[in-house]
């Protein structure tokens, strides 16, 4: 188990090559038998992964085609659904009104947003103990050698609840990615899609899907809760790989 975010580093970024397997998950195991990009190994998950981001370079990452799908796919949900808090209303209604549509450009004019979605991602620790890696071969890590295959879990929420670079880490608090002045701060904590070569492939079309749906639908609602917030248990259910909200009641109302 690579504990903290300096083993994490060290393993999955310094040593890349070596942590780059996937480990061994039972179910896992016999449902996929090794195929996909997120259990396969060896040259099928490095063709797969070409593969991948090829797809989603041609499929328009980071050009507007994408943001314009997305914005499409929001718009949809919007019209579905027609107090996260109140400073992000703000800086909605400041930055983009209500007349257009949120795009990408405007994140960076949109720090307290931002750091909310981060803080989120964060707080919420989807996978907690990361989707388990395994060494490539014999490998020295440290003071320990670790024989080729043996199966190794980055568990992120050590990283993502350190207390140095998250003071109260239990609590959630978007001024965890704000600097003095308000501006928006960068982590190298932040890893809710891992690290290294087996980072999530759809890191970048998940964060702007996030970005703009969100945007979106606090620009056009407020959400509430029928109950006090404070009374909502947040304790996730129990999981052995996904940390899953409990269910809960949402008052949708238009702005």
């Amino acid at each position: 188990v690579l504990y903290g975010q300096e083993a994490v580093k060290e393993a999955l970024i310094d040593q890349g090559d070596e942590f780059s397997g996937r480990g061994k998950l039972a179910l896992a195991d016999k449902l996929a038998k090794g195929t996909g990009i997120i259990f396969s190994n060896g040259e099928r998950w490095k063709q797969l992964r070409r593969f991948a981001l090829t797809t989603l370079r041609n499929f328009g990452m980071g050009k507007k085609s994408v943001e314009e799908r997305i914005q499409e796919e929001a718009h949809f949900l919007v019209e579905r659904l027609r107090n996260t808090h109140e400073k992000v209303h703000e800086e909605i209604d400041r930055v983009i009104g209500r007349s257009r549509s949120p795009c990408m450009a405007d994140r960076s004019q949109m720090p307290y947003t931002d750091a909310v979605i981060h803080e989120i991602q964060r707080f919420v620790n989807l996978v907690p103990m990361g989707v388990p890696h395994a060494v490539t071969r014999d490998t020295h890590f440290r003071q320990y050698v670790i024989p080729k295959g043996t199966t190794i879990f980055p568990a992120l929420q050590s990283v993502l609840g350190d207390s140095r670079e998250f003071p109260k880490p239990e609590q959630f608090n978007p001024g965890h990615f704000l600097d003095e002045n308000g501006a928006f701060k960068k982590s190298d904590f932040f890893i809710p899609f891992s690290a290294g070569k087996r980072i999530c492939v759809g890191e970048g079309l998940a964060r702007m899907e996030i970005f703009l749906i969100l945007t979106m639908i606090l620009q056009n609602f407020t959400l509430k809760s029928p109950i006090d917030p404070k009374d909502i248990d947040i304790t996730p259910l129990p999981s052995v790989v996904v940390s899953s909200p409990k269910p809960f009641q949402l008052c949708v109302l238009p702005r």
